[in-house]
């Protein structure tokens, strides 16, 4: 293994750790408080979980790892594919800051919910989402896999857009200033 392929390594790996903790810190925080809606989604961490095994193993194995031969086309990739994860994990945590104790495992709304539109809310509607999806972009364009990138487009991407209309039925009941902070602001990319 190169340096850099061993810097590379490294910087997804503290990604992950620090998403890893950030959410045994939301399941700890949003187990206290009332709720006052839940509907249960299939898309919830388990599920994601279990993706984020599949993507792994897909990219431990190889599984659809195409060979681009050109040295610099390569290294270009794995940087572009390493800024995604990076600003992906920064979204996601700077997200749960942001969102504090209004996270939840299941699409809720608790007693004492606030609707959150500042910090990264202002640019994405659904930052925690997005960031996955960016960072799972971002390890199929750093491990130059066609399977693992076609799996985040086609099952991952699909079924966070589903969670997000769930959330957004309750929001739009919830929030009558909803409405308006969707027309402005993307799902999960920046209009």
């Amino acid at each position: 293994m190169s340096w850099l392929e061993a810097v590379a390594t490294a910087i997804i790996v503290l990604c992950a750790l620090a998403i890893v903790i950030s959410i045994i810190i939301n399941f700890v925080e949003c187990n206290r408080q009332q709720t006052k809606t839940v509907k249960r989604s299939i898309v919830a961490t388990g599920t994601m979980s279990l993706f984020f095994a599949v993507f792994y193993l897909l990219l431990r194995f190889r599984v659809g790892a195409v060979d681009l031969g050109s040295f610099p086309l390569r290294v270009a990739l794995a940087v572009a594919g390493l800024v995604l994860i990076v600003v992906g994990c920064g979204v996601n945590i700077a997200g749960r800051l942001n969102l504090g104790r209004n996270w939840a495992n299941q699409v809720t709304i608790y007693e004492d919910q606030r609707l959150v539109t500042s910090g990264v809310y202002r640019l994405v509607r659904h930052p925690l989402y997005a960031s996955l999806i960016w960072m799972f972009f971002g390890a199929s364009l750093a491990y130059e896999n066609l399977a693992a990138l076609l799996a985040n487009a086609l099952i991952f991407v699909p079924f966070m857009a589903y969670r997000a209309r769930q959330e957004e039925k309750l929001l739009l009941k919830e929030f009558r200033e909803y409405a308006e902070y969707r027309q402005r602001v993307g799902m999960f990319f920046w209009p």
